[in-house]
């Protein structure tokens, strides 16, 4: 039996999130006496994951998935999962960790557990801790199916570091036209901007900043800080900002250390996106604003004084 971890790249390029992955698939490995065997699939980052815990790493090359395509991603891991005897599959829960995790567990029979946020407990069984209704809740879930998919909530695991390195190995899957069922028509990528789901520190505003013109005072805070931008709902809805800016329950939900909210009220479908955050400022000009009750730090104060205050101060700072 082994422990195999989706190593998640982008451009040649891995994500931090698949070094946590990695991290939390050694750990899980120590536990039951076991490898961790790492995949990656087409361009692969420059770092040999041995120095994040994988004992050894298989990459797929192949014309086939110069476009991510869920069907043929999730074969490749599947076949390979077989071939090992890869009991344990680990994913981080980005975009494309969503789409394949549940083609894998049907190929596979096995059972998925996604929004896991700690490390597995195998003292008594297989017991994975999880985030509940909407990040209000903790569940504990036992899993009693032997083949098991696991989906890491990004930014919820620390990445370790080891003293050594890792074999890779060439690897090929034949793929054949009806694994490719879907036809990719374009993709279109956001190019220089920190994705949201890795981001570890957030800067985002809502309604209170009353046009899509007055966003420059977000991104210069957010430059300042080497921070991702945010939104919330409404503002999406006007079009004022990208919907893959929104965060909240019908957006997506982030863990940043640092997570700063500007204009936004705090509804309860906004908060759930966001209230795994390490640290929450909230800057309102309403005191009674329910997003206070839920902050860390609160500034009642007009963000169009604030946030140019704020990012003036940062870069004295760093200057």
């Amino acid at each position: 039996m082994a422990v195999l971890v989706f190593a998640e790249s982008d451009n040649g390029k891995y994500k931090k999130s698949s070094f946590e992955a990695i991290s939390y698939g050694r750990d899980l490995a120590d536990q039951l006496s076991t490898s961790c065997i790492a995949v990656s699939i087409g361009d692969k980052g420059p770092e040999n994951l041995g120095q994040y815990g994988a004992h050894q790493e298989i990459n797929v090359q192949g014309d086939v998935y110069k476009t991510f395509n869920p069907n043929t991603y999730a074969k490749t891991i599947s076949e390979l999962s077989s071939n090992i005897d890869g009991q344990i599959i680990i994913l981080s829960q980005t975009y494309t960790g969503k789409s394949i995790a549940p083609l894998i567990a049907i190929k596979q029979e096995a059972a998925l557990v996604t929004g896991i946020i700690g490390m597995a407990n195998t003292s008594e069984g297989f017991q994975v801790k999880t985030t509940a209704f909407s990040n209000k809740a903790v569940a504990h879930i036992q899993i009693n199916q032997a083949k098991k998919i696991l989906s890491i909530i990004p930014n919820s695991y620390q990445v370790n570091t080891y003293d050594s390195t890792s074999e890779v190995i060439s690897h090929n899957i034949n793929i054949s036209q009806e694994d490719v069922n879907t036809n990719i028509v374009k993709t279109e990528k956001e190019i220089g901007k920190i994705p949201l789901t890795e981001a570890e520190l957030v800067i985002s505003a809502g309604r209170g900043l009353k046009s899509a013109e007055n966003w420059n005072l977000v991104e210069d805070l957010a430059e300042a800080l080497g921070a991702a931008t945010a939104c919330s709902k409404p503002v999406s809805d006007m079009e004022w900002r990208p919907h893959s800016e929104h965060v909240g329950q019908t957006g997506i939900t982030i863990k940043p250390n640092l997570y700063i909210a500007a204009g936004i009220s705090g509804a309860i479908q906004h908060l759930a996106g966001v209230s795994s955050s390490k640290v929450i400022c909230v800057i309102n000009t309403d005191p009674e604003a329910p997003f206070f009750k839920a902050a860390d730090y609160g500034i009642v104060g007009d963000a169009f004084d604030i946030l140019p205050r704020l990012t003036k101060r940062i870069s004295e700072i760093k200057g």
